[in-house]
C-alpha cells in the first residue's frame, strides 16, 4: 500500500518569497497576529505561537527588518485615564494595574484630565495616538463617557471601562456593582435599629452616585422607610464638600442617628464637624462610608466602609487590556462587601 502523501504546508508560488500575508493565511490567523508573533509580542497564546513559529520555519521566511519595524505600531504602554478627585483611588488603581503589568514587557502611563472641559476628548485622543498605546485602562468618571469610548472606537485603540454598571460590551467592561455594596449599608443601618437616617451623595452626574443612592434607598424603601428631602444632601466626594453637608445634616436639635457618605472622603468631613461640635461617634452618631480606602481603618473610631478591592479592579482591567485578541474574552465583576468597624451602633 504507498505511503499517504504528507499535507503541504505552502501553497505559496515556487520561486516567489513567501509575505506575511501568506503566513497568516496558511496558519489561518491574522496578519496582526503573525506581526505580534514576530515582534515576540506577549498578546499571543502559546500555542498560536508555537503554530505560527513553525510554519515560518517550514516555508524559510524571514521577516523583511524594515517591514518588521512597520508592522508593529503599537508601543508596549497601557494608558490609564481619570478625572476623579480620590487621590488615593488614582493611587490604589494604579497600583493594581503595576501589580499586572510586572513581567509582561508593558508599562503603565497615566493621564490626568477635566472631563468638564470642552477639549479634553482630543486631548485624551492626541495623549493615546502620540504614545502609541496598547490599550486604555478608563477609570471613574470619565469611563461613563460614551463620547470618550466611541474616539477610542474610531481610532482603532482596546479599551476598558470599570464603571458601577456595564456600559459597553462584555469584554469592554470592568463591574463594581455600587448598586450593591450600598444596599447592604442600608441593610445594616436598619439592623442596628436606626430610622432617622441621612444621606450624602457624591455628584448626581457621576454614575457611581447614581447607582449608590439607587441602592441605599431602595433598600430603605422595601423595609418601609423613605428618607425626606431634608435629610439628602449633595455633595462632591472630596473631605470640604462633606464637612459642609454635615454642617447641614448636624446643625439643630433633630439630628439624624446615623450618616451614609458615598465615599470616606466625605466621611472624614462628617467626623471633622462631629468632632467639632461636641457630637461622639458612635455614641450619638453612627457614620458609615464607601470604599473602604487606608482612611478608613485610621480614622478614629476605625469607620465602617464598603470595601470596592480598588486595586484588585486595576489589576482586572489591565490584564483584561493584555488578552490576546483570539483569546474568549467576557465581563469582569469585583463585588463589594460591608466591612464592619467601630463607628456604629444602635441609636441611643
Amino acid at each position: 500500500m504507498p505511503a499517504a502523501k504528507k499535507p503541504e504546508r505552502s501553497a505559496t508560488t515556487p520561486g516567489k518569497a513567501n509575505t506575511i500575508n501568506d503566513i497568516a493565511r496558511l496558519a489561518g490567523v491574522s496578519k496582526k497576529t503573525v506581526s505580534r508573533v514576530i515582534n515576540q509580542s506577549p498578546l499571543v497564546r502559546q500555542d498560536t505561537r508555537e503554530k505560527v513559529e513553525a510554519l515560518m520555519r517550514d516555508v524559510g521566511y524571514t521577516p523583511d527588518p524594515i517591514a518588521r519595524g512597520l508592522a508593529f505600531r503599537r508601543s508596549f504602554l497601557i494608558g490609564m485615564v481619570y478625572d476623579n478627585p480620590t487621590a488615593q483611588f488614582i493611587v490604589n488603581m494604579q497600583y493594581g494595574a503595576l501589580d499586572t503589568l510586572r513581567g509582561s514587557g508593558f508599562e503603565l502611563v497615566v493621564h490626568p484630565c477635566d472631563s468638564r472641559s470642552p477639549g479634553y476628548i482630543d486631548g485624551v485622543r492626541r495623549f493615546v495616538q502620540q504614545q502609541k498605546l496598547h490599550g486604555v485602562m478608563l477609570v471613574p468618571r470619565v469611563s461613563e463617557d460614551q463620547a470618550l469610548a466611541d474616539m477610542l472606537e474610531e481610532i482603532g485603540v482596546r479599551y476598558v471601562r470599570i464603571a458601577a454598571v456595564a456600559l459597553d460590551a462584555p469584554e469592554r467592561m470592568v463591574v463594581t456593582h455600587d448598586h450593591d455594596g450600598a444596599a447592604e449599608v442600608a441593610d445594616y443601618l436598619l439592623s442596628l435599629g436606626h430610622k432617622d437616617i441621612a444621606l450624602v451623595t457624591g455628584p448626581a452626574s457621576y454614575r457611581s452616585a447614581i447607582e449608590r443612592t439607587g441602592g441605599f434607598l431602595g433598600a430603605l424603601q422595601r423595609r418601609g422607610i423613605e428618607l425626606p428631602a431634608a435629610r439628602i444632601v449633595e455633595a462632591g466626594y472630596t473631605f470640604e464638600s462633606g464637612v459642609a453637608a454635615a454642617e447641614k445634616l448636624l446643625a439643630g436639635p433633630q439630628r439624624p442617628t446615623a450618616i451614609f457618605c458615598e465615599n470616606d472622603e466625605m466621611a472624614a468631613g462628617v467626623y471633622r464637624v462631629a468632632l467639632r461640635t461636641g457630637i461622639q461617634i458612635p455614641q450619638q452618631l453612627s457614620v458609615v462610608g464607601y470604599d473602604d480606602s487606608p482612611l478608613a481603618s485610621r480614622l478614629w473610631p476605625p469607620l465602617t466602609s464598603v470595601r470596592r478591592d480598588t486595586r484588585d479592579t486595576g489589576r482586572v482591567a489591565a490584564a483584561m487590556l493584555l488578552q490576546p485578541d483570539d483569546a474568549p474574552r467576557s465581563m469582569a465583576s469585583v463585588r463589594p462587601h460591608l466591612v464592619i468597624r467601630d463607628s456604629c451602633q444602635p441609636p441611643a
